[in-house]
C-alpha cells in the first residue's frame, strides 16, 4: 500500500489519499477481480437499469481514453488548463472514478461500471499537484452543462462559492455525492461530504463491515465497497485502490441507474429511495459508522421501494464554524439530509463565517485513493 499525506492548510478541511497501485492488470482477468459487482448484485440490477440517458459530472484529476469508456466520455472543462476539456488524466484517479461508473468493458472482459449506458462529464481540478483554484466553479460548470449526478471524490476546504453551488445543485434538482474521507487524516466526516444535501459515502469492505479506512461521523448518509476495487486507469491500463472515492463512484453509478429508471424522480427522493433500502449495519437505524447502511441497489430499483420524502434522519445540527477550521475533526455533525430549508440555512451561515474570516483565496484539494 501506497501512502501519501498532504498537510491541510489553515482554516481549510483536508484529507489524504490511501492508494493501492498494484501491477497493471489483464483485460481478460479484470472482471474476476470486481468482487463488488456480484456483492452488489449488478446483473440483476443491469436487467432494471443501466444508466442510459443519464450524465454523471466527476469532478477529479480529469479522464483518460480507455478502451472501456470509449464512446462514454463526453467533453468537459478543465480547470487547470484553460485550452482543455477534462480529457487529460497523470495519475488515474479520475479515469478509475469514471470506469467505476460507467465503464462497460465487452463479453465479460474488461472493466464494467455500475451505470454502463451512462454518460461522463469530466472536470478536471487536479493536476499532480493538491492544488485547485476550487470545486464551486466546477459544480456550476456541471449544473450549467447538464450534469444528472455529480461525483466528487476528493475532500478539501470550504469556501463560499462551494456552499453557494451545493445549493444551486439541490434547487436544480441535482444530486451530489462525496467520499466521506480517509482514516487516518479525516476521522470526522470532510468538506464537502459534511453538507446536508450531499450524499456522503463511507467504505465496506467483502464482508460489508466497515473498512479500516473509511471515516465515520453523524453526517455519514450510505457505505458502498471500497477495498480493492479494480478500475480504469491511464494509458488503457487497469489499477486497483481502496478507499472512500471508489465508494462514492459506486454509489454516483446506483443514482444513475435510478435516475435512469425513474426520470420523474426528484434528487431528494432518489437519495431517500438509497437510503431507505440501505442494509442496515452496526447500531439499529441511522448510525453515525453506517449511516443508513450499505446500498442496495436491486432493492432501490424495485417498484416498490419506499420513497419518504420529509422524514428527517436523527442527525445534529452542523457547527459549521468548527468544520471551516479544522483539519481532521472527530464529532463532524449535520442536519437532517434532504431538506431544503435547512440546508439553505447552511448555506447562508457558511458564507458568512467564511466571509468573516476573509474567505479563502486558495482551495486544498486531495485524492481519497490513488496516487
Amino acid at each position: 500500500m501506497i501512502r501519501r499525506t498532504f498537510a491541510a492548510a489553515a482554516a481549510m478541511v483536508a484529507s489524504a489519499s490511501i492508494a493501492t497501485i498494484g501491477s497493471p492488470a489483464l483485460a481478460d482477468n479484470t472482471r474476476d477481480k470486481q468482487w463488488h459487482l456480484q456483492y452488489l448484485r449488478i446483473a440483476e440490477a443491469h436487467r432494471i437499469s443501466t444508466g442510459r440517458g443519464v450524465t454523471v459530472a466527476v469532478i477529479d484529476s480529469g479522464v483518460s481514453d480507455h478502451r472501456d469508456l470509449s464512446g462514454s466520455v463526453l467533453s468537459g472543462k478543465d480547470f487547470t488548463n484553460a485550452r482543455g476539456s477534462g480529457r487529460t488524466d497523470v495519475d488515474g484517479h479520475g479515469t478509475a472514478m469514471a470506469g467505476d461508473i460507467a465503464a462497460h468493458g465487452k463479453d465479460g472482459s474488461g472493466a464494467l461500471g455500475i451505470a454502463p449506458e451512462s454518460k461522463i462529464l469530466p472536470i478536471r481540478v487536479l493536476t499532480t499537484g493538491r492544488f485547485s483554484r476550487g470545486l464551486g466553479p466546477a459544480i456550476s460548470w456541471a449544473i450549467a452543462h447538464g450534469a444528472d449526478v455529480i461525483n466528487i471524490s476528493l475532500g478539501g476546504g470550504a469556501t463560499p462559492d462551494l456552499f453557494s453551488a451545493l445549493a444551486a445543485a439541490e434547487k436544480a434538482n441535482v444530486v451530489v455525492v462525496a467520499s466521506a474521507g480517509n482514516r487516518p487524516e479525516s476521522h470526522g466526516i470532510t468538506s464537502p461530504a459534511f453538507v446536508p444535501s450531499v450524499l456522503a459515502v463511507g467504505a465496506v469492505d467483502r464482508d460489508g463491515k466497515r473498512a479500516p479506512v473509511s471515516a465515520t461521523g453523524p453526517a455519514l448518509d450510505l457505505m458502498a465497497p471500497g477495498t480493492d476495487i479494480m478500475s480504469t486507469s491511464t494509458n488503457n491500463r487497469y489499477a486497483t485502490g481502496t478507499g472512500t472515492s471508489d465508494s462514492a463512484a459506486i454509489v454516483s453509478g446506483a443514482v444513475a441507474l435510478i435516475r435512469s429508471k425513474y426520470p420523474a424522480l426528484s434528487a431528494r427522493e432518489v437519495v431517500a429511495r438509497l437510503e431507505s433500502t440501505a442494509a442496515d449495519k452496526g447500531a439499529p437505524g441511522v448510525d453515525p459508522e453506517y449511516g443508513h447502511g450499505v446500498i442496495d441497489i436491486v432493492a432501490a430499483l424495485s417498484t416498490d421501494a419506499p420513497t419518504p420524502t420529509d422524514e428527517p434522519s436523527p442527525s445534529a445540527p452542523v457547527d459549521n464554524t468548527q468544520q471551516a477550521g479544522a483539519s481532521t475533526s472527530t464529532n463532524v455533525t449535520a442536519s437532517p439530509e434532504n431538506q431544503p430549508a435547512r440546508s439553505t440555512a447552511l448555506v447562508v451561515s457558511c458564507a458568512a463565517a467564511l466571509a468573516a474570516l476573509g474567505g479563502l483565496a486558495a482551495f486544498v484539494l486531495v485524492r481519497r485513493r490513488r496516487q
